[in-house]
């Protein structure tokens, strides 16, 4: 995030805090309010008898616009822990004096706090519109925090009056004024629970967008306005594509026979790529012994994400897999190796399981249960570039099809947070030199992001970017001499010596499911003909023409198009709008001109063509789409 716009986003959570304070509850319990891509948030616990629904936006909007136009000037400063406790619990901010214990316990002895002023002289503005409660406790904290150390200088004078404080490390403006007050917007209102952990207290969050001007405002609004038509868990729903059950459970949806075609083609398409790049399917159990996981380090550093399995006739502890990379070990461990017989590569459709929390299931975005076209390769130190400038063109390859923009991301470790990783620091260093060898041999563009790797390595991460801009990671290459290690795989070199093999994990698309929620919203589900459930809608003028209709369609069936023919008693003008509705490709009319000259009349769904063809033409053209995974028509 640039710092020209992080720090007006980040100061605009502070002030939209100080708005709820001043003109909705004086009394509302503070969580924390970063800002993040686009947005600034902040979380609140409103007092008992406080009702805060999506149409007091606007009016809280009109008091941090309010706010924005006195020039509130932003100063930091540093405190100790109890001068730091006590002013959180003059504010009533209990959440954060967990957050200021957590922080003592690690060894920190100073605390930072941002805090507003505004002149004396203008104090009887900011009585105007502000709670009788707001002002009382400010001026509590104006009497407590004048009387501190920290506050005896000169620039401390009496002439200001403190207008909100909160504990704070971010960069924020010098001045109120600072931030364009056309170019902030308050957008929605969504339940958090504090720190992300459902058995912790639900509190009110409230998003906010802001940019650096105007016309950047309108545009992202627009786009959001977009993005909310096609959200897919609507799309989902209104077109019967998945189901979610509270008899099965979250994060577990059902697909129906639409949603499954989807589903089959993607699976088909990052096959025929595994295969092109010599990777062979293999197919491997949903569970495995916790030995497994052991070995591999994820029951360590992963456990808490990982689905029990209790078995009624054994102790021994089991797991649903989270991933394949453990299971692959053992294909490989199965058979002994020699350097001739690498690359061994290895690809899996697997269903896998993770124990999302609830608060964080959304969709087909965040599941429980999923696949990946995962895939790992064994193989020794001297081909790993040339094993990753082969998935990096399937990749490339794939997102050309979908028609999906793309940014690299080479994704490294954060020395500071050892724990995090199964560490050894020369195998780390020499991983992360290769990657970035190799982005560059290649002539990538990435970016670099510390703390982003895997448990066991360095990784390539490819950030896509769908029809509306937004950016989605989706593919991954990471680089691993750890796992084939700890599993004790090995080969026997020309030199008749055993050696240890390097395990490349990747995957082209990640989760069919997870990127067909990313596709609906993408294509705004209008699809291509290869991906479309029904790809030919035939729409006969009457009734009398549906035997033709009919006969003509089964032709089409028997190329494997998928076909459907409107046989209900709708008006013809109802029939074209269901159609269009579905966002079926194409539409074909059927009336006694086409019976009898044996013609169709179509109707293209993108491009809006309306024209007549030969049924074989039109056939040709169709199957020439689908082989060749056409975008447009």
């Amino acid at each position: 995030m640039e710092e020209a716009i992080l720090k007006p986003r980040h100061s605009l959570s502070h002030i939209l805090a100080q708005a709820v304070q001043r003109s909705v509850d004086a009394s509302a319990k503070l969580g924390i309010g970063p800002a993040i891509d686009t947005w600034f948030y902040y979380d609140f616990i409103f007092s008992e008898g406080v009702e805060f629904k999506e149409e007091s936006l606007k009016d809280l909007n009109k008091m941090m616009t309010k706010i924005v136009k006195e020039s509130q000037l932003f100063h930091r400063v540093d405190l100790k822990y109890d001068e730091a406790k006590e002013i959180i619990t003059m504010l009533g901010a209990e959440f954060k004096i967990e957050l200021i214990d957590e922080f003592k316990a690690q060894g920190e002895t100073v605390f930072s706090y941002y805090i507003n002023t505004i002149p004396v002289s203008a104090k009887e503005n900011l009585l105007k519109g502000s709670k009788p409660e707001y002002i009382a406790k400010y001026e509590s904290i104006n009497t407590y925090i004048r009387k501190l150390w920290i506050l005896n200088s000169e620039f401390w004078i009496e002439s200001k009056f403190i207008t909100f404080i909160d504990m704070c490390e971010w960069p924020h403006v010098e001045n109120t004024r600072e931030i364009n007050a056309d170019a902030f917007k308050l957008d929605k209102i969504a339940g958090a629970y504090w720190r992300g952990n459902e058995k912790n207290p639900m509190m009110t969050r409230i998003y906010g967008l802001a940019f650096e001007d105007k016309n950047a405002l309108k545009w992202y609004i627009e786009m959001i306005e977009e993005a909310r038509k096609r959200d897919h868990r609507v799309l989902g729903k209104k077109l019967w594509l998945f189901v979610f059950s509270e008899l099965i459970g979250p994060g577990l949806p059902m697909y129906t026979h639409k949603w499954n075609i989807i589903r089959k083609e993607i699976i088909k398409y990052s096959n025929e790529l595994q295969s092109d790049i010599w990777y062979e399917e293999v197919h491997t159990p949903n569970m495995n012994k916790a030995e497994l996981f052991k070995v591999s380090g994820h029951y360590e550093k992963y456990k808490e994400d990982m689905l029990k399995v209790v078995s009624n006739y054994t102790e021994e502890e089991y797991f649903l897999k989270p991933m394949n990379c453990p299971q692959h070990t053992q294909i490989y461990a199965s058979q002994q190796r020699s350097y001739t017989d690498l690359p061994v590569r290895i690809s899996d459709f697997a269903n896998l399981y993770r124990d999302e929390r609830p608060g964080e299931l959304s969709g087909l975005t965040r599941l429980r249960c999923f696949c990946q076209d995962d895939g790992h390769c064994f193989c020794r130190e001297n081909q790993i570039k040339e094993e990753f400038v082969s998935v990096i063109w399937a990749v490339k390859k794939a997102m050309e099809t979908y028609g999906m923009e793309y940014t690299i991301r080479l994704s490294l470790r954060d020395p500071s947070k050892r724990e995090k990783y199964l560490w050894e620091p020369e195998v780390w260093e020499k991983s992360q030199k290769l990657l970035e060898e190799i982005l560059i041999e290649s002539k990538m563009e990435y970016v670099k992001a510390i703390g982003e790797a895997a448990i066991y390595g360095p990784k390539m991460d490819l950030v896509s970017k769908d029809s509306l801009w937004r950016e989605r990671q989706i593919s991954t290459i990471q680089l691993d001499f750890i796992m084939p290690q700890r599993f004790w795989l090995a080969y026997i070199d020309s030199d008749g010596k055993e050696k240890t093999p390097v395990m490349i994990h990747r995957a082209i698309i990640w989760s069919p499911e997870r990127f067909m929620g990313i596709l609906i919203e993408h294509y705004a589900w209008a699809f291509p003909v290869w991906l479309a459930p029904v790809q030919i809608q035939f729409v006969p003028v009457a009734e009398t023409f549906v035997t033709y209709a009919k006969e003509v369609a089964a032709q089409m069936k028997s190329k494997w198009l998928r076909i459907s023919v409107d046989e209900t008693t709708n008006s013809f003008s109802k029939k074209i709008r269901n159609a269009e509705i579905e966002k079926i490709p194409y539409i074909v009319i059927v009336g006694e001109k086409e019976e009898t000259t044996k013609t169709l009349s179509i109707r293209e769904y993108r491009s809006k063509k309306q024209y007549e063809t030969g049924v074989s033409e039109f056939v040709d053209k169709c199957l020439d789409e689908v082989n060749t995974r056409k975008l447009e028509a």
